[in-house]
């Protein structure tokens, strides 16, 4: 019966049977083709940064040692150290955490969890929040030699570790505020009417309930932030960072050098004993970061669990 009735069928009624496994095959190959091509990026990335990192450390550790660190810079590359710069930026990072950190959390909670009128005040800032995270630092560096070196000279005492803290917040304020209303963003509403429902009000539930929820997020983004500040360089020139220093900051309106600049000096120099303290200077700097990464994937962690 079944053989008379597919007899009967014309070929536009013929059942079709793998009118579709061409496109299948076309798209498993395409697939294929952009997993090879990701790998082969990534593997690409990783053998450079391996290079450039191997390279460094060949250069440097055979000057890296305590009189180095403890030492000040010298024109003679057997005499210089790196304690001015690297006591310059710690004060520098310190102070930009301190100053960037409750600002830029503070103004991303407030867009995300009050300002949530769909006003034209609203989305010109946000626009330029969006803006300012791509504006080059060298604009930053201007700015802050215009506004906090000359206009806020009698507080910041001019080209002093407060202007380029100041200037450093600037700079990664944006990636901040982003990052914090992205992590508010990932807390489920729930949460929220929940708290509502207890007969909290709105600062309540950010405060006790959205803040430690959105927090591992919130510290992932002043990771990247600090990351970029503390390998900054134009900024710093362009507000007048000393490039030789002799002695250490003692204040917020002491003058100061920083990592980044004192090898950027040493790597200009045509001597090849400068060129390889400078690679000193930048496994001091790396030690420095991943320490800062450290802490806060730490406390990352940390607000992760509690929050479980």
């Amino acid at each position: 019966m079944d053989s008379k009735i597919s007899s009967r069928l014309t070929p536009d009624e013929a059942p079709a049977t793998s009118s579709f496994s061409p496109n299948a095959n076309g798209r498993h190959t395409m697939d294929r083709l952009f997993a090879a091509a990701a790998w082969t990026a990534t593997g690409i990335s990783v053998a450079i940064l391996a290079w450039l990192l191997l390279t460094i450390l060949i250069d440097g550790l055979s000057t890296l040692n305590w009189n180095f660190i403890d030492s000040l810079p010298s024109r003679n590359p057997e005499n210089a150290g790196i304690i001015a710069a690297l006591v310059g930026t710690l004060w520098i990072m310190a102070m930009v955490a301190a100053i960037s950190f409750p600002v830029g959390v503070g103004a991303g909670i407030f867009l995300e969890e009050f300002a949530t009128d769909d006003n034209w005040l609203t989305r010109l800032i946000e626009i330029n929040i969006g803006n300012l995270a791509g504006v080059p630092s060298i604009i930053y560096g201007l700015l802050g030699l215009a506004f906090f070196v000359r206009v806020m000279e009698p507080i910041t005492g001019g080209r002093s570790v407060l202007s380029g803290a100041l200037t450093l917040s600037l700079l990664i304020l944006p990636v901040i505020i982003v990052a914090t209303r992205e992590a508010l963003r990932a807390v489920p509403g729930s949460m929220r009417l929940a708290g509502y429902a207890l007969g909290a009000n709105r600062w309540q539930v950010v405060w006790s309930h959205v803040l430690p929820a959105a927090m591992p997020g919130i510290l992932t983004g002043v990771i990247l932030a600090l990351s970029r500040a503390i390998g900054e360089t134009a900024p710093l020139i362009a507000i007048g960072a000393a490039v030789y220093i002799s002695f250490l900051p003692s204040d917020f309106q002491s003058q100061f050098t920083a990592l980044p600049i004192q090898i950027y000096n040493w790597v200009g120099r045509p001597q090849e004993e400068f060129h390889r303290i400078a690679a000193s200077g930048i496994i001091v700097l790396m030690a420095l970061l991943l320490l800062m990464n450290g802490i806060a994937i730490y406390l990352r962690n940390r607000f992760q669990k509690e929050g479980l």
